[in-house]
């Protein structure tokens, strides 16, 4: 099988993600220079390329798609930023880079943060599609970045973690009796409560991108329905690589800290699967991804290569 060159996409969003950036010229410079720094510093570009390659597929053009490309990563570099910043990881390097609140300072940081997930909206805003798209594009990317998505994952997060300034806590179900969740699913074990929490904190956005590229090339219904499974399994699949990688991965490669989920006692599949069990998980969601795009009958080489770099990627 040829390796889809996902180069043109990458170099496309880059592109755009430049010019929606303010001119770090120009008052506040700080803010200014700490968003592009937050945003401009190299990334896998994931989510975008899931934009593009399910909207191509399904015969929407690359220009139809950027202003999606665009608003889907900001609001993931803005989430990258505040999970950082000391109150939430406390991570130091990110892309090999300084993280922005080690750059810029922690105030700087949380303003940048900000500005960046309502620059997206703003993005996706003037995206091309008719009005009726261009408003459920806008509603998919707000669930995916509030509660029901990337920041109750985040809290979920934040609960099932025992770190030293909050002291030791365990991944249980009385944890998590929050509203968001029902009484039968409060009382669920924990891999299902991991499960959840990374359907919001991780999976969501992935599977926003994959609405999006949908959305703007007119997905019916049947496709929909596939092309969520697909992303699911993909958002699935993707965290249970990030837990493999702090184990196993380097600074360097990573180009970020390695080890901190165990030293930050957090709730990770390979804690609650082993190693081993959680690389079967792996190829079993790559089982499903590939059956969910045949089905969906949207037959993308580029979405199909995507899930293959999820499960094996080294960074």
């Amino acid at each position: 099988m040829a390796a889809f060159d996902f180069t043109p996409w990458r170099a496309r969003v880059d592109a755009a993600l430049a010019a929606a950036l303010p001119d770090p010229a120009v008052a506040p410079q700080r803010l200014h220079a700490a968003m592009r720094h937050g945003v401009l510093n190299g990334g896998k570009r994931m989510r975008p390329l899931l934009v593009y390659a399910t909207g191509c597929a399904l015969g929407a053009d690359a220009s139809e798609l950027d202003a999606a490309a665009v608003a889907v990563e900001l609001v993931h570099c803005y989430s990258l930023v505040h999970d950082d910043l000391p109150a939430m990881d406390d991570d130091a390097l990110r892309r090999g880079q300084p993280t922005v609140h080690i750059a810029f300072g922690e105030a700087s940081a949380i303003l940048a943060g900000d500005a960046l997930q309502t620059l997206a909206f703003e993005a996706l805003a003037a995206a091309p599609q008719a009005p009726e798209r261009r408003i459920a594009m806008l509603a998919e990317l707000a669930r995916a970045a509030g509660v029901a998505g990337m920041c109750g994952g985040q809290a979920l997060d934040i609960d099932a973690t025992g770190t030293a300034k909050g002291g030791q806590r365990h991944f249980s179900a009385e944890t998590h009796r929050q509203p968001m969740y029902s009484n039968q699913e409060s009382d669920a074990d924990p891999l299902s409560l991991l499960e959840r929490l990374h359907a919001l904190k991780t999976g969501a956005l992935l599977r926003c991108a994959v609405r999006l590229g949908a959305i703007a090339g007119g997905a019916d219904p049947a496709q929909s329905r596939q092309l969520d499974r697909y992303a699911d399994a993909l958002g699935l699949a993707f965290q249970i690589k990030d837990d493999l990688l702090d184990i196993e991965g380097d600074a360097a490669t990573l180009g970020k800290s390695p080890g901190k989920d165990a030293a930050q006692a957090k709730a990770t599949f390979p804690a609650l699967l082993g190693i081993e069990e959680s690389r079967v998980r792996l190829q079993h969601l790559f089982t499903q991804m590939t059956a969910a795009l045949t089905d969906s009958g949207v037959h993308s080489e580029a979405l199909a290569q995507l899930a293959r770099k999820v499960i094996e990627r080294s960074n």
